[in-house]
């Protein structure tokens, strides 16, 4: 899966848009983002932006869903013949995670705005996480082929798995000690791999 764009200049002209976005978010926050800070960085006029997005919520809502796709797609590994769709889930899952966190924007979103992420854990799904499920039932559905993953009904495990690496992400580091070895964020991501590879094996 890629991450989604759309074709010809007006994905261009999008990429822009959100490009600048995401530089106003990362300089001063989405609360001091305004439309005009957007549209002057982007070359475009204000009522271009007001044509599509509403107010700076939509755009800073399609910019997660660009960046946090391209996070998780980019994570995974490129495939090999002696590779199971387990393995391939599981590695890809904890790079996510680790690209996840050390992320600018979801750091920045965490710091300043963590409002931002309340409704897509406490309320209804995003587009980005519709994303993720249909890749993460892509791989299932290869590893109950391959009889490397357990299995139960796709959508169900899709969504189960995406709990599980959704809870690490946001709040792995409530509990990491850095001055601990055993408690550093690479042991935790080790546990993910042990908690992920048990949770999937036949």
């Amino acid at each position: 899966m890629t991450p989604i764009r759309h074709n010809g200049s007006a994905g261009s002209d999008n990429d822009a848009v959100l490009d600048a976005v995401r530089d106003c978010v990362l300089a001063v926050g989405v609360r001091r983002t305004t439309l005009t800070d957007v549209a002057r960085r982007a070359g475009v006029s204000r009522m271009t932006l007001y044509r599509r997005w509403p107010d700076v919520r939509s755009l800073v809502g399609d910019l997660m869903t660009r960046e946090w796709i391209a996070v998780a797609t980019g994570a995974m590994p490129e495939r090999r013949p002696d590779m199971t769709a387990r393995e391939l889930l599981t590695v890809g899952l904890v790079d996510a995670v680790r690209d996840f966190v050390a992320h600018p924007l979801f750091r920045k979103i965490l710091d300043v705005d963590p409002e931002l992420l309340l409704p897509y854990v406490l309320d209804r799904r995003g587009a980005s996480q519709e994303a993720l499920l249909e890749l993460l039932a892509d791989v299932l559905r290869e590893g109950h082929a391959d009889g490397s993953v357990r299995r139960a009904p796709v959508e169900r495990q899709a969504r189960s798995v995406l709990l599980i690496v959704q809870s690490f992400t946001l709040s792995l580091r409530t509990m990491t000690d850095e001055d601990d070895p055993e408690l550093s964020a690479e042991a935790f991501l080790g546990e993910l791999r042990g908690i992920l590879e048990r949770t999937l094996t036949p």
